[in-house]
């Protein structure tokens, strides 16, 4: 258990992964619930604070999402964000309107800075707006504390009840001292230690883990990514000899990465678990003969790799846990109470249904992607794997515009890999979100050696994110990408033009399909 603890309760808005995470950016635990979290719950979890997170709805709107009012009474610090914060006034009295002049973007906001919350803030900041309705009249008991020229209640606190709200967002980047006013309320108004490291809960997991399966035996399908990697090595820590990992090549992976994979696992030594390799490169090349159409891909490949999976499971006998690499952003993207599915997330592609297993462990599922990384390092895993850049299931057959064939793969690893390593060489590899090569269906007329080709265009992705739900291309030096052009002209076979991908996201997406 947790020495502390934050709960989000999420009414529907974007950024409820993105307030989790800032939150456990200052060293405090945090998960998100449905606003929907009966009361009786919220009092067994004691929670030094609460924030209510944004929505898309408006308070006086029928069906209008809300909590239980009870819990302003329950004497636990309490933060609203922007719909949070119009709801928290609605229901204590305040009134919220249309507003006569609708906010978005970056505001300066003014703030009365003798409090708690803003204490150590400008008096003048910049902050992101994104509302269409405000709160024309606060309710009994709050002080203004926080006004812009369109928004006169921007932000405003009630001291006595350890109440607060904010019509901007503090957790996105775009507002400056963001940060700031969070550890404000988590530090200043909840008086929260700060205690959630990583050391701590690895060495916590494992015990539970060594516990939970005493002398049972364990699967886990080994992906090379970084969350099952981790997955992995966690419960090689715990149980040993008892966990056998299935590590399915197939044939889709960056280059050399399936060598790379069983190197750490097997060979190496290092750590005590069963690997098993499963070289089935020719199996999938040929259920992607001839399938160009990107969802279909996937699915072959999705349906291919349980197929896989369950032949070299069966070899195996029975087992009684099943490991997965779920981490905390797929359990709230495939949905939380009211909120949106962003996507359904299955690890493994999916549950082989013949498998006879207690339960499925899966200890990084409270975890954002760099706390699963921390937890590599931690576990004594290399850097490179750690570190590596974040790579779809169906692999490089959707960074292939059009049919898979085994040529492309070879054209699409050598050029990713000149791509990778260059990026690497300038020292800029972990300053970029996700960085990668494509292989275009396009052909097209270039001249080499004075003679006339007709080959591939291979475009490079690089976008900077905090969140990947929102993306901007990374502004890369051109003297890297001229670099990385000339290599993989002269290097790669079959290539003869190499184009930089400059869209953000929205409107594309990070990934070519």
């Amino acid at each position: 258990m947790q020495n502390e603890l934050v709960i989000v309760l999420d009414f529907g808005g974007q950024y409820n992964q993105l307030i989790a995470r800032r939150v456990r950016e200052c060293s405090v635990y945090c998960e998100v619930h449905p606003y929907t979290l009966p009361l009786e719950e919220i009092r067994k979890k004691a929670p030094k604070g609460i924030i209510f997170t944004g929505g898309p709805n408006s308070v006086y709107g029928a069906n209008a999402p809300a909590c239980d009012k009870a819990i302003y009474d329950l004497g636990i610090p309490i933060l609203g964000i922007c719909y949070g914060a119009q709801l928290m006034m609605a229901q204590l009295g305040g009134v919220v309107s249309t507003a006569p002049v609708r906010e978005y973007g970056v505001t300066e906001v003014t703030f009365d800075n003798t409090g708690k919350l803003f204490g150590n803030v400008a008096h003048k900041s910049i902050c992101l707006m994104s509302h269409t309705d405000y709160v024309s009249k606060p309710a009994d008991g709050f002080k203004i504390v926080g006004t812009t020229d369109a928004c006169p209640f921007a932000a405003s606190e009630n001291v006595e009840k350890n109440l607060y709200t904010v019509q901007f967002h503090p957790e996105v980047n775009h507002t400056k001292e963001g940060t700031t006013i969070l550890s404000n309320f988590l530090f200043d108004v909840c008086q929260c230690a700060g205690d959630w490291k990583m050391d701590s809960f690895v060495e916590r997991s494992i015990e539970a883990i060594r516990a939970k399966v005493g002398d049972g035996k364990v699967l886990c399908a080994l992906s090379g990514g970084v969350d099952s990697s981790v997955a992995a090595v966690m419960l090689s820590k715990a149980v040993g000899k008892q966990l056998t990992c299935i590590f399915v090549d197939h044939g889709l992976l960056r280059k050399n990465e399936g060598d790379e994979v069983e190197e750490v696992f097997s060979k190496s030594g290092k750590f005590d678990l069963n690997f098993i390799r499963v070289n089935a490169q020719k199996r999938f090349y040929d259920k992607l003969e001839g399938v160009s159409e990107p969802e279909k891909k996937r699915k072959i490949i999705g349906e291919e790799f349980i197929r896989v999976f369950e032949e070299e499971a069966k070899k195996i006998g029975t087992v009684d846990y099943l490991v997965q690499g779920t981490i905390y952003p797929d359990v709230i993207e495939s949905g939380l109470g009211d909120s949106a599915v962003i996507k359904s997330h299955h690890n493994v592609g999916g549950l082989p249904d013949y498998v006879d297993f207690k339960e499925i462990i899966e200890p990084l599922r409270d975890l954002f992607k760099d706390e699963v990384r921390k937890s590599g390092l931690e576990l004594g895993i290399p850097d490179y794997l750690v570190f590596r850049q974040p790579f779809p299931g169906p692999g490089l057959a959707i960074r292939i515009i059009g049919e898979v064939t085994e040529e492309k793969i070879k054209i699409l690893q050598e050029a990713d890999a000149i791509y990778r390593e260059e990026i690497k060489k300038a020292g800029i590899d972990r300053s970029i979100g996700q960085y990668f090569a494509a292989l275009t269906n396009m052909r097209s007329v270039g001249v080499m050696g004075d003679e006339r080709t007709y080959d591939y265009a291979v475009a490079l992705r690089a976008v900077n994110t905090s969140d990947f739900m929102t993306a901007d291309a990374a502004e890369l030096p051109w003297e890297v990408l001229g670099i990385v052009s000339q290599r993989i002209v002269n290097e790669v076979k079959h290539v003869n033009r190499v184009l930089y991908d400059c869209t953000g996201k929205p409107p594309a997406t990070i990934e070519f399909e």
